[in-house]
């Protein structure tokens, strides 16, 4: 299977070129407009064919590409790609437009190629194994910044839409209501509460992007065990007055505590065998919805 990598920034550099450079049975084609970073990434990972533009790309004959630009340019490009009957793994959010969010679903379908999400949480080994510990009555997330206001729009839709996507998929039940609270001052929001009402679940979500730590957190109760996950790297179990810790070995890969090996595997194995993608593009679409209404309450 031929893959394309379009987009050399460091999201790219420091995980998907590092995980698919590796993977066995594909060739790689890298695509940017940056010669300089075309060719130097190349030669590092030993890699022959390039393009710096996805029409050169398209030409390469590629079966599918991984979407790691800008997000601005995700839109153009997936829809290209799509056209041209390529599948298309696209690194989170779709878009920062919601118009054009549903416009690639849409695509997806009327073409029936794959195109997925990259949620990595999702598979994430300690995030994953949550969901053994049996159905949840609550969820707590905290994905907290040092110093990094922004602008709604792309506060919420371009770095707290894991935090509302984790946080649905750690509820699985449907999300019944939004309740939101923030502070906002001047045009930048500083830090974001959210509440997902579910079946018999409640979820919170916290990020305060003018805090003194970056840092995550997530807290999952079911029962009477309480399960937090520190860094998504370490679980401590709490039950019956007691505490147990458990975390990854020393030999373990950075990439695959943070779940990019089996995102990646999953997407490839999806287009091989035809098969739709978990996270579905559609179910996708429901996140970016959320984050649209809390971006509609705020704004």
């Amino acid at each position: 299977m031929k893959i394309g990598l379009i987009g050399l920034g460091d999201i790219a550099k420091k995980a998907y070129l590092p995980v698919l450079s590796k993977k066995e049975g594909i060739e790689l084609v890298l695509c940017t407009r940056n010669e300089e970073t075309l060719l130097s990434m190349a030669e590092k990972y030993r890699i022959k064919e390039r393009a710096q533009n996805v029409e050169e790309l398209i030409a390469a004959n590629i079966d599918a590409a991984f979407v790691s630009t800008a997000t601005e340019a995700h839109f153009q490009i997936t829809e290209t790609l799509l056209e041209n009957g390529i599948h298309v793994y696209i690194d989170k959010p779709i878009s920062l437009n919601f118009h054009e969010t549903e416009r690639i679903v849409q695509l997806e379908k009327e073409k029936g190629k794959i195109a997925m999400v990259g949620f990595n949480r999702r598979f994430i080994p300690k995030v994953k194994e949550l969901r053994d510990h049996g159905k949840p009555d609550f969820v707590l997330m905290q994905k907290n910044r040092f110093k990094a206001p922004d602008e709604p729009r792309r506060f919420i839709v371009e770095d707290f839409i894991h935090v509302v996507d984790t946080l649905r998929f750690l509820m699985d039940s449907d999300v019944l209501d939004v309740k939101v609270q923030f502070l906002k001052k001047g045009d930048l929001l500083h830090h974001l509460i959210i509440q997902l009402i579910g079946d018999d679940c409640t979820a919170v979500g916290i990020m305060n992007r003018d805090g003194g730590v970056t840092e995550e957190i997530i807290e999952y109760s079911a029962g009477h065990h309480k399960y937090v996950v520190n860094s998504l790297v370490e679980t401590t179990h709490y039950h019956n007055k007691e505490k147990s810790i458990s975390s990854f070995g020393d030999w373990e890969p950075t990439l695959y505590k943070r779940g990019f090996y089996d995102l990646v595997d999953h997407f490839i194995q999806c287009v091989e065998k035809g098969q739709e993608t978990d996270p579905s593009i559609g179910d996708s679409l429901i996140t970016h919805e959320i984050c649209e209404r809390i971006v509609g309450m705020i704004e």
